[in-house]
């Protein structure tokens, strides 16, 4: 298993295979953003397939596909296929925005991937037009419910709260988890780049308390996935709400991810500049055993903590430059 200088395991690799996405979220890609990486500088497949599979040598088990917006990616099943078939690989997901979902989710399931994440803000038509940039909301419930058909499960909905947005809907997104069968995962908002540095976050620790008095729920004991949030249970068990908290309540001394960018950057922290590049050694031909080297080096390289409350504004770069 790899650890970092803070003993921490490093089994979780999120892996972007594109920065483009077709929403412009207000706290993600600036609106007319033009600066994307050079599809020439892309990870290839079969870079990509070589670099995971070091990582699963060295005990990487879970392995999330990430974006931008993934779907964007061409045969991004095919690339799945791949994936799921390294050895040690245990655990393939997925992050999207579900505007294409209803083409491709059938071919993913049988590709090998079995949960999504799905962002969705808000059930309001407008309030989604509002934050994505344009008319989202039917092909993202349209995409939820391909999902769905398709066998994924659990299905995941990250719900960023933005004060004076949307903190008067989560109630509501609450309501429609528990429909559905549903996991919610409520995030606080990051400073990362100009549009998340405009954002104002909202505080989830009152959030909680009143969803636990509403929604009677309660303190969720088995773990959902390799992810930070904390999760309370519906009386049922049928339902999960989870809060990611970087802001008013940090997890960094828990984090056990990196995140590798299509252009072949590990970043070790999201509120960091700590990174290494991949794309030079394998366009050099390194070795298997050079990769895991380098793998190891990097990972010494992952900082204690990120400061976004200190340092607000420190990290330029946008989400879906590092890779969601």
């Amino acid at each position: 298993m790899l650890r970092d200088r803070y003993g921490r395991s490093i089994e979780y690799l999120r892996l972007s295979v594109t920065d483009r996405c077709d929403l412009r979220c207000t706290y993600c890609i600036p609106k007319g953003f033009k600066g994307f990486e050079e599809p020439s500088h892309w990870l290839t497949f079969d870079e990509i397939e070589r670099l995971v599979s070091a990582f699963a040598r060295l005990g990487t088990e879970r392995l999330r596909l990430t974006g931008g917006e993934p779907l964007l990616r061409r045969d991004l099943a095919g690339l799945a296929g791949r994936l799921s078939a390294i050895p040690g690989i245990t655990d393939l997901s997925l992050s999207t925005n579900a505007t294409r979902m209803t083409r491709h989710a059938a071919e993913l399931r049988a590709a090998g991937v079995s949960r999504i994440n799905v962002s969705l803000d808000s059930l309001d038509r407008g309030c989604m037009e509002q934050i994505t940039g344009r008319d989202s909301l039917g092909q993202i419930m349209d995409g939820i419910m391909a999902a769905k058909d398709a066998g994924f499960d659990p299905i995941k909905i990250n719900m960023v709260a933005l004060r004076g947005v949307n903190d008067t809907q989560i109630d509501d997104m609450v309501g429609f988890c528990i429909e559905h069968g549903f996991t919610l995962r409520l995030i606080e908002a990051m400073p990362m780049g100009a549009t998340g540095q405009d954002t104002t976050w909202l505080d989830l620790g009152p959030v909680e308390q009143r969803l636990r008095q509403r929604f009677k729920l309660m303190p969720q004991v088995a773990r959902l996935g390799g992810g930070p949030a904390r999760y309370l249970v519906t009386p049922d068990g049928r339902t999960s709400v989870g809060f990611i908290t970087p802001m008013s309540q940090h997890f960094c001394g828990d984090c056990n991810r990196v995140r590798l960018a299509v252009d072949g950057t590990l970043y070790l922290c999201l509120g960091q500049e700590d990174k290494f590049e991949f794309r030079p050694m394998l366009r050099a031909g390194a070795s298997d055993a050079e990769l895991e080297d380098a793998i190891r080096h990097a990972i010494t390289l992952k900082p204690e903590r990120h400061e976004f409350r200190e340092q607000p504004q420190k990290i330029v770069r946008f989400m879906a430059q590092t890779g969601g």
